[in-house]
């Protein structure tokens, strides 16, 4: 972050209205930021400081703090900039210091930037200025226009007419139109407010799959296009298939330019009317257009980028199945299903290949026997990808005939999985293994707890985002790296267990240090105490600070170690012990003792004295949900096999800004539409799901030809608008030893015209 400016009360003030938070919490958390803090920690550990700012205006604040001191720094070089010209006058500097918007700076900086050779250059070469200070004044003087023009023909200077005198001098005024600040800005936010995007498609371009269709002859307004729609144009104006520009009326902008422009009417005033026209056709309508076209491309970043959050976010505080061991299975075909078989940590034990869809189901169902046994395995992870449905089968199969009850099976998203196979990460774990028994592993652990594992891999491979090549790879990776660091936090980390891939984004530790830390761990064996840290390389007082309330050591030697209480409050808790007159054991083994507490008998804040309490009663408490496993239908394996009207379950993969995708099962992810997430009107598909959520679909068309399947969810929904299974399973856990119910198809009915037309609607991909 950018310390080196401090901010005046005026914009401290103006992010206050902002992002509407108190000016002393705002003030607070900028101080706090300031002297190292993470926004975990700050969100969590200084809630007494910062008035209980969560993490999202924290967030919001070290964005906004950024920007104005940037701002600050820009306003800096401008000024001197403009001083050394000797053109800053006080009303100039006025208003440069006043505005609190970096395009309006640049465009009060416009006049003074050095500019390459122009028309409105060549007519001052040719000492053409002052008859365009005369036509730009708009005063009356001694000499008419005319009069006064004629003044200026000189053949040397390649003036040889009173016309080419005047033309030169419009150059120049049609230049001071253009950098004018005023009129800039009211051209933005027209062509903001009037301006239609218009796509068509290129001639003769080829787009055989006709993932543009849509838009090869499209018209939206500026102001109401969302952002997947304006990203769909510009990929396609990348791969040349498309081309788009911003229709307005010119009249009404040389309107515009007329209203800020003109004065009292005179001979001058023809002069102004062409040069208005001329500023423009020629100068400010293309680069009005570039910066408007600019900002949407910022905005439909910002959008993209935030439902790629949204969906990482879900995806990682997915319910964990939790510390049990796991055979993890890779499908394949031909080549065979490759197994992985890791303990109730996550520990590698065996590996092996099995060929059940080649022939070998017998020898296949002996080997997996075998694993099984031999490891106590309590559940079975497949990934979805090739030959899924087929493993999925035969697993189903094996365990019915070994009467296997008390092992449940489930199916894993593989995103990713390859791409962590090939991986650095993967190679130190794993050097002398194969890639594809990395995957198994990777599949297994998955299962086990997403989040430690799907750290592991670029999150622009977990397939959750929407365009994510086309945005700002470096704020994307900022953004989603804010993402991970929030949840790692929210859930907190086994300093014994506990990868360095993960331990990187536990607050205030570094990569350095998390490697550090498993060296020491090795070195040293487990660690006993969150004291202990310190010993490791790197790790000094402020790191100890930012990292210890989210570092968790179960079994230590003091049992507020496995809590999210900080050290900096376990005297507060052993006051709370001695009040009680218990010891810190018997509080946390009987919580029902903290309702006897007096707390105007403790100095500390009152959030902070919440959350203490909160968190003895439920030490080391889990954030994320209890784990469900999805029942695919047993008859649905194939796209083939998928037909209007059935019910089915499955698991939303992704969600966008126009609806969710599921997973049923066939290797295609079908799309329920934003008009049909609920009964009710939803502006944002996150308010009716979430990426990784079970829910229950109604088929609407599945299309053989385009791998398209319309979904539904709209008469599947509970009374309170939610989807059913949000309501009914979310809390509920597999219990071993039980399998899920199957689903069965609903039978056919007829759709409305309208649902069908749902078809047609489609991400471009």
């Amino acid at each position: 972050m950018n310390q080196s400016k401090p901010l005046s009360p005026e914009i401290l003030l103006h992010i206050a209205q902002l992002l509407n938070v108190p000016l002393s919490s705002l003030v607070a958390t900028i101080t706090l930021l300031d002297e190292g803090g993470t926004v975990p920690f700050i969100a969590r550990y200084r809630k007494e400081a910062t008035g209980a700012l969560d993490e999202v205006k924290i967030r919001d604040i070290e964005e906004k703090l950024d920007y104005f001191r940037d701002l600050l720094s820009r306003r800096e070089t401008i000024l001197a900039s403009i001083a050394e010209q000797e053109k800053l006058t006080d009303e100039l500097r006025q208003k440069i210091e006043s505005t609190l918007d970096k395009g309006e700076l640049e465009d009060l900086y416009l006049p003074y930037r050095p500019k390459r050779r122009t028309k409105a250059t060549i007519a001052r070469d040719h000492g053409l200025e002052p008859l365009a200070d005369y036509i730009w004044s708009q005063q009356i003087a001694a000499q008419t226009l005319l009069e006064f023009a004629a003044t200026f023909i000189d053949e040397g200077k390649q003036v040889a007419s009173i016309g080419e005198a005047l033309e030169g001098a419009r150059h120049i005024v049609s230049e001071r139109i253009a950098e004018t600040a005023e009129v800039r800005k009211a051209l933005r936010q027209m062509l903001h407010d009037e301006g239609v995007i218009v796509s068509r498609k290129v001639a003769d371009a080829a787009d055989a799959q006709e993932k543009f269709k849509m838009y090869y002859e499209y018209r939206e307004p500026v102001k109401t296009i969302p952002s997947h729609r304006m990203l769909a144009i510009r990929r396609g104006e990348a791969e040349s298939v498309l081309y788009f520009l911003i229709e307005v009326d010119p009249l009404r902008a040389t309107g515009i330019i007329r209203s800020h422009i003109l004065g009292p009417e005179g001979d001058w005033t023809a002069q102004l009317d062409l040069a208005i026209e001329d500023s423009w056709s020629r100068l400010l309508s293309s680069s009005i257009q570039s910066e408007l076209r600019l900002e949407l491309k910022k905005r439909s970043d910002l959008d993209a980028i935030q439902v790629f959050r949204d969906n990482l976010n879900n995806l990682l505080l997915a319910a964990p199945a939790g510390p049990i061991a796991v055979l993890g299975i890779d499908p394949g075909l031909r080549t065979g299903c490759k197994i992985a078989v890791v303990d109730e940590t996550g520990k590698f034990l065996a590996h092996d290949v099995i060929y059940p869809h080649t022939g070998q189901t017998a020898k296949a169902n002996q080997t997996l026997a075998h694993l099984v046994r031999q490891h106590q395995v309590r559940a079975i992870a497949i990934g979805n990808g090739t030959a899924s449905r087929e493993t999925d089968a035969f697993v189903r199969d094996f365990l019915a005939e070994q009467h296997l009850t008390d092992i449940f099976k489930v199916m894993v998203s593989e995103s990713g999985a390859s791409i962590y196979s090939a991986s650095d990460i993967a190679r130190q774990e794993f050097p002398e293994l194969d890639l594809t028994v990395r995957g198994a592993i990777s599949i297994a652990r998955r299962l086990q707890d997403p989040l430690s594992e799907l750290v592991k891999v670029d999150p622009k491979s977990i397939g959750v985002g929407q365009y994510q090549h086309d945005v700002d790879q470096r704020q994307l990776q900022q953004s989603l790296a804010a993402t991970i660091e929030s949840c790692v936090n929210k859930v907190g980390v086994d300093l014994n267990t506990s990868s360095w891939t993960l331990l990187r984004y536990v607050a205030g530790i570094t990569e350095r240090m998390a490697l550090n830390i498993v060296q020491f761990r090795d070195e040293n064996g487990r660690f006993t105490s969150r004291a202990q840290l310190k010993k490791v390389a790197g790790v000094g007082a402020k790191t100890f600070e930012q990292a210890a309330g989210f570092l968790r050591i179960r079994g230590g030697s003091q049992p507020l170690d496995a809590t999210a209480v900080h050290p900096e409050s376990y005297e507060l808790v052993e006051q709370i012990g001695t009040e009680l007159g218990a010891p810190i054991e018997q509080i946390i083994a009987n919580p029902q003792l903290l309702d006897r507490v007096d707390r105007s008998k403790f100095a500390a804040g009152v959030f902070t004295f919440s959350d203490i309490l909160e968190e003895l009663r439920k030490p080391g408490r889990d954030p994320r949900d209890k784990f469900v496993a999805p029942a695919f239908h047993e008859g649905v394996r194939e796209l083939a096999d998928v037909q209007p009207g059935m019910v089915l379950e499955g698991v939303v993969t992704n969600v966008t800004k126009f609806g969710a995708f599921v997973d049923i099962g066939v290797h295609q992810d079908g799309l329920v539409h934003i008009s049909e997430l609920s009964n009710r009107y939803i502006k944002d598909p996150n308010e009716a799901v979430k990426a990784g959520q079970i829910v229950k679909v109604k088929v609407l068309t599945a299309d053989l030809v385009t791998k398209r399947i319309a979904l539904s969810m709209k008469a599947l929904m509970a009374p309170s608008g939610r989807p059913v299974e949000a309501t009914s399973r979310q809390q509920s856990k597999v219990p071993a030893g039980m399998s899920r119910a199957k689903s069965k198809p609903a039978p056919p009915q007829t759709m409305d015209d309208k649902l069908a037309m749902l078809s047609t609607r489609w991400k471009v991909r």
